[in-house]
């Protein structure tokens, strides 16, 4: 088969020839009908997730959606051509946070699809069985990409940041793949919600998607106070983690509010008072995935109409850097998607 592989970190992932291999004892095969393109797969491309146990080359893309074909050893038979994703965590399957539905905390994580094993930039998988998650026939493949990480992630951060009907949720960099769904989560638990971004088709899309658009091109020109007539932000999701964006929520944040961290880019410090959090009661999280239930959570909220997936750009094979080039720019609205039935 052909596919994209990682030669070289931080360089453009090589369509070339790959060859197949059985699944071993515990796995099974996918074929890849889709999978998601988002800023995730470049950090994973640039190295960012590298922890010295990977070795290239390496095929990318840990949003895949498709239909297990092949059992091996000791794999549920129930998996056998059903449609699934992929949990983006290599989990061990034995510590206590699996066992506890804690699937990010996993003390022995074997690392991440599309770095330490193959993903779906390849039209065929072999992973872990406990790696393939079902989801309802009824979701069609492209729109299904948003699911195991575009979508399950705002649902850990609801989560996690106890989101309720009485919250005033700012999300930063909202017109992106994890932030257009973060504001329609939060929607749904019934908080108000305002969207952070830059440019007039990203804050056209946060509005209809159920958040006030506000423009953060400079940071020092939005004003805390009035962006809810109730009170300033309760939650702020940052998923832009640069100093002034930092800097800001760290002012803003009212009463027991609580800042959650997303990022993962390296060599981007903080400095914050301690006093400011303790007068204001608020914390800052840092928010790590989705649990496999928040997968499935992800999976019903799409499947019942309750969040809309938005895929900004979809493409074959041959255009899937042009998405690159798009995510790059920062002009991208929502999750890209690579469609393999158009290869």
């Amino acid at each position: 088969m052909f596919g994209y592989r990682i030669q070289q970190w931080g360089e453009d992932p090589a369509w070339e020839e790959i060859g197949e291999t059985p699944p071993g004892t515990g796995e099974l095969v996918i074929e890849v009908e889709a999978c998601g393109v988002g800023r995730t797969v470049l950090n994973c491309i640039n190295g960012n997730l590298n922890d010295g146990r990977v070795s290239l080359p390496r095929v990318p893309g840990h949003e895949l959606v498709g239909r297990v074909t092949e059992l091996g050893d000791e794999a549920p038979s129930e998996l056998l051509g059903r449609r699934v994703v992929a949990y983006f965590y290599l989990i061990c399957g034995r510590c206590p946070a699996w066992t506890q539905g804690r699937e990010p905390q996993c003390e022995e994580l074997q690392g991440w699809v599309g770095v330490h094993r193959d993903g779906g930039y390849a039209p065929r998988v072999v992973l872990p069985a406990r790696n393939a998650i079902p989801i309802p026939d009824s979701l069609e493949p492209v729109q299904a990409t948003v699911v195991p990480d575009a979508l399950a992630t705002p649902v850990h951060v609801a989560n996690r940041a106890r989101i309720d009907d009485t919250d005033r949720v700012v999300v930063i960099g909202a017109g992106g793949g994890v932030g257009i769904h973060m504001i329609q989560v939060a929607a749904g638990r019934g908080a108000a919600a305002a969207g952070f971004d830059v440019g007039t088709e990203k804050l056209a899309v946060i509005g209809r998607h159920g958040a006030v658009p506000v423009d953060s091109s400079d940071f020092g020109d939005v004003d805390a106070d009035q962006l809810f007539s109730t009170g300033l932000p309760t939650v702020i999701v940052d998923l832009i983690g640069s100093v002034d964006s930092t800097q800001w929520s760290l002012q803003a944040m009212g009463m027991g509010g609580r800042l959650v961290v997303l990022t993962t880019f390296p060599n981007r410090p903080q400095t914050f008072e301690t006093r400011r959090l303790v007068f204001r009661d608020a914390s800052i999280l840092g928010s790590r995935y989705a649990s496999r239930s928040e997968v499935i959570e992800a999976a019903r909220l799409v499947a019942a109409g309750e969040v809309t997936p938005i895929v900004g750009a979809v493409c074959g094979p041959d255009d899937v850097l042009d998405i690159h080039r798009q995510l790059e720019a920062g002009t991208l609205i929502g999750r890209g998607a690579l469609d393999w039935s158009r290869a």
